[in-house]
């Protein structure tokens, strides 16, 4: 064996040393490349034109702008909301799939249509609320919430409401309204429609006394002066009506029902990845884009941030399962 003096042997270290300190130089940014690489898909569990497709879309393109990736809008139907929420859920948890999710994934598993829950998702930002509302015609005799509630607890049974299919939002709002105001939750009969646009016809018409619904959905008659709003379930006025009581302001109740939107991604999502998005949605809610193109549509904002949102799909969870078992609608 050749003698290598101590000098040699010290630069032959320092060679070999320099070397690896470059190599691993060169492999960090591949091993630590900051997310997102390539274009995100962002899942919309309802059809294309409607409320949630429209949030989901002035989402992704300011999103798209923040992250500097494309953002994919795509719609799942079906299954009244099941296959989107199982796409979201099903996807690989690396950021790259996103999804909207809604009020029904807080009432779908209570109903048998599906086994998710809220605690199958990363919870990123609540982003839209709009309240259920009660609406009655402009030629009701009921001119106040006081009127209707007289008028339901000494004829039940008697009045008749609509807004939404047997057990949909609407018509739990109304159901949990009077079982929280201690009213028994059928009595008013609820008449199934295909939503709250129907419904709002059939008020006109004479139909029904009572659609529960959501501001936006009750905009085009009440603003016509077809219809009047006497009431929304929520603990601060609405955005589109403001001169609208509240439920809370009227009676004491804390009883909150609505629609509302929040942007999710699969369970285990790593965690710079969450902050990272968290921190996009709250500057898109917060932004004047988003503000405008949801005002112009009538639609609520409202915010939560990813640990105050996983809170709200809890109490969601559990009110929508509480009075579906007091219909004896949870299976």
């Amino acid at each position: 064996m050749p003698f290598i003096s101590k000098s040699s042997r010290r630069t032959v270290l320092k060679s070999l040393m320099a070397g690896t300190v470059a190599l691993s130089a060169l492999a960090a940014p591949a091993a630590f490349a900051a997310w997102p690489e390539r274009p995100v898909t962002l899942v919309v569990p309802w059809g294309a034109g409607g409320g949630t497709d429209a949030t989901a879309r002035i989402i992704g393109a300011l999103l798209e702008k923040d992250l500097g990736q494309p953002v994919n809008v795509v719609n799942r139907t079906g299954g009244n909301g099941a296959v989107g929420h199982q796409a979201i859920a099903s996807a690989a948890p690396d950021g790259y799939t996103i999804g909207i999710a809604t009020v029904e994934i807080s009432m779908m598993h209570h109903q048998g249509l599906t086994k998710l829950t809220p605690r199958d998702f990363t919870p990123l930002a609540l982003m839209n609320f709009d309240p259920a509302a009660l609406t009655v015609s402009h030629d009701s005799p009921y001119k106040s919430f006081d009127d209707l509630l007289k008028a339901i607890k000494a004829n039940p049974g008697k009045l008749k409401a609509s807004g939404t299919g047997q057990g949909g939002i609407w018509h739990l709002g109304l159901a949990g309204m009077l079982n929280d105001l201690k009213v028994a939750p059928n009595a008013v009969r609820f008449v199934p429609s295909n939503g709250a646009a129907p419904a709002m016809v059939d008020l006109a018409a004479g139909g029904v006394d009572i659609v529960a619904a959501s501001l936006p959905e009750a905009r085009s008659l009440i603003d016509a002066g077809k219809a009047v709003p006497l009431v929304v379930m929520a603990n601060e006025p609405a955005a589109l009506y403001p001169k609208v009581p509240t439920l809370k302001s009227l009676t004491g109740s804390g009883w909150t029902n609505g629609a509302w939107r929040g942007i999710v991604a699969p369970k285990g999502l790593p965690a710079e990845v969450q902050t990272r998005l968290s921190a996009s949605l709250k500057k898109i809610y917060e932004s004047k884009d988003y503000k405008d193109f949801m005002s112009g549509r009538g639609f609520g904002v409202m915010y939560a941030d990813s640990a105050e949102f996983g809170k709200f799909m809890d109490k969601s969870d559990a009110d929508m399962g509480a009075i579906l078992k007091t219909l004896g609608m949870a299976r």
